[in-house]
């Protein structure tokens, strides 16, 4: 076969041999199914073009099966003379100026070229033009055209998540899930303006956090301005022999405060720079929630469709970070002097140096779930949701389910200094005192272990219980309804070393001081009896 007869039974939209051939109006033959499909995308329009030399018709053409025929029909030229849809330029530049060519001011999506003030004029006022669509937007249209079949983007496949012409439809994305452009920004606007709203809270949320946290930079240099002063005072009062204790406090202090100060001028630099961000994404966003241009907005939308996750822990005071403090120290040394003061000023600058300035607010957390049976304790700050049964002032826990029945037996192995215990629900979680220091007021029982030994505690009673062994293992049995709590060295053998008599009034829950590493064992079905 003569390559003319070849390009004669080639269908232009498929680039195979023809099936069921039609010619329409215009002369040009393509698939009946390939032709059906094509025009079926412009029937919203009304108005049906020929995919190879652009001509229109209106109402749509009848198609009707080619009559078979003799003879060689009249060669067609090969694709590579056939004019192709034109390509059109990044620059915003009229197309249809001659000679200089002035700038852009509007682009025809349907045309897919640029025009100027002058030569967009036909548009607004000609019928023929009623149907194209206009946009401001003047700088890519040759992001709109099809880089396979240079036709315009006018479609959106669902399925493989793309912006097409109508062209792909006939073979690339054949059977696929397509609808309009307009039909699918609709969908996909939704959730652009629904991110918009939420970039919004968050630049709200920070910019309220920041105005929160310099006013708490303030309060935090007026504490320290207050400590500084009375310090002043008091040590004035003292003789010349206390003037060395004198230079160290105030040392501290301001030691202290460049360090805090230095922390949470991090933070607001931190706080502002994402705000600019979050101001530069909500700017994003108008804009391209302002567009009129639908291809644009789609090839745009998955890179602004999800809200940035904050950068910035949010950030409060620590209530517990104090200069008064120091102020109560330094007035027990003015009456104590030279003694006192060696003593106490190493103690209060331990503790102002374990405290932290700033905590933490974490944006999500968790908790330790059902299978989780071992606690380890950490140096570094952790970041945990602020919970009303949680102990904010020492590293210590209560199961989550309560001793039900009668009674009950369980194993701890343990590192570092740990105490092991019951208590009442009630216990006082908040603050650092005995109220809510496991063993130390009459809510609950527990036995200090240590390098040292053992004691045990109740109510702020203390036992030592020097002879018992030193083991990695405590096994803990309680009797409710006796009235009982032992503990017991676990190793090759079981050795008791302390029982407490109580008559419990609350259901209990077991508990464990941390101080480095507490597991709590599994424990076979009958593994140890006791009566």
């Amino acid at each position: 076969m003569a390559e003319s007869d070849y390009l004669d039974y080639t269908c232009p939209l498929c680039t195979d041999s023809q099936r069921d051939p039609v010619t329409i109006p215009c002369g040009d033959t393509f698939c009946l199914e390939c032709i059906k499909i094509y025009w079926d995308h412009s029937d919203h329009l009304g108005v049906y073009s020929c995919p190879q030399c652009q001509t229109t018709f209106t109402p749509r053409p009848i198609l009707r099966r080619n009559v078979p025929h003799v003879g060689n029909p009249e060669p067609r030229p090969p694709p590579h003379e056939i004019t192709p849809f034109p390509y059109f330029k990044r620059d915003a530049l009229c197309d249809f100026c001659t000679g200089r060519r002035n700038k852009a001011v509007k682009s025809c999506l349907m045309c897919l070229a640029y025009y100027c003030e002058t030569h967009i004029k036909p548009h607004y006022e000609s019928a023929t033009f009623k149907r194209h669509k206009l946009v401001d937007e003047t700088g890519h249209l040759d992001r709109k055209i099809c880089p396979q079949h240079e036709k315009g983007l006018e479609l959106f496949c669902r399925s493989d998540q793309m912006c097409i012409c109508v062209l792909c439809t006939v073979r690339e994305h054949r059977s696929h899930n397509i609808v309009s452009a307009d039909d699918e920004r609709t969908e996909k606007q939704k959730v652009l303006v629904a991110t918009q709203t939420e970039v919004q809270h968050i630049f709200q949320d920070r910019v309220k956090e920041l105005q929160e946290l310099r006013h708490n930079v303030d309060v935090l240099k007026g504490n320290a301005q207050r400590a500084q002063t009375d310090s002043d005072k008091i040590f004035s009062e003292m003789l010349q022999a206390v003037e060395r204790w004198h230079a160290e406090i105030s040392q501290l202090i301001q030691a202290n405060l460049q360090a805090s100060m230095a922390q949470a001028q991090g933070y607001v630099e931190r706080l502002e720079q994402e705000i600019m961000e979050l101001q530069k994404r909500d700017a994003e966003l108008r804009q391209i929630l302002d567009t009129e241009d639908n291809i644009h907005f789609l090839q745009n939308f998955p890179t602004l469709s999800v809200a940035p996750e904050p950068m910035v822990p949010k950030v409060l005071i620590n209530p517990e970070f104090s200069f008064s403090e120091i102020t109560k120290t330094v007035s027990d040394m003015k009456a104590h002097l030279d003694d006192i003061c060696k003593k106490e000023l190493g103690n209060i600058s331990k503790r102002v140096s374990d405290t932290s300035v700033y905590i933490l607010i974490p944006r999500s957390g968790g908790r330790l779930n059902d299978g989780d049976r071992r606690v380890t304790r950490k140096r570094t700050t952790q970041f945990y949701p602020d919970h009303p049964e949680r102990f904010d002032g020492f590293c210590q826990i209560l199961c989550k389910e309560p001793l039900g029945g009668i009674r009950h037996y369980w194993e701890a192995e343990w590192q570092g200094e740990f105490s092991i215990g019951i208590a009442y629900k009630s216990i006082i979680r908040k603050g650092k005192n005995s109220n809510s220091l496991l063993g130390y007021n009459d809510k609950s029982w527990s036995l200090l272990c240590s390098d040292s030994g053992y004691s045990a505690w109740h109510n702020k009673m203390d036992k030592d219980l020097p002879g018992a062994a030193r083991v990695s293992r405590i096994g803990v049995y309680l009797d409710y309804a006796g009235g009982s709590v032992s503990f017991y060295s676990v190793s090759e053998t079981m050795e008791l070393i302390h029982k407490f008599k109580a008559k419990f009034s609350e259901a209990l829950y077991a508990g464990f001081g941390v101080g480095s590493t507490v597991t709590l064992c599994m424990l076979e079905k009958n593994y140890r009896t006791y009566h």
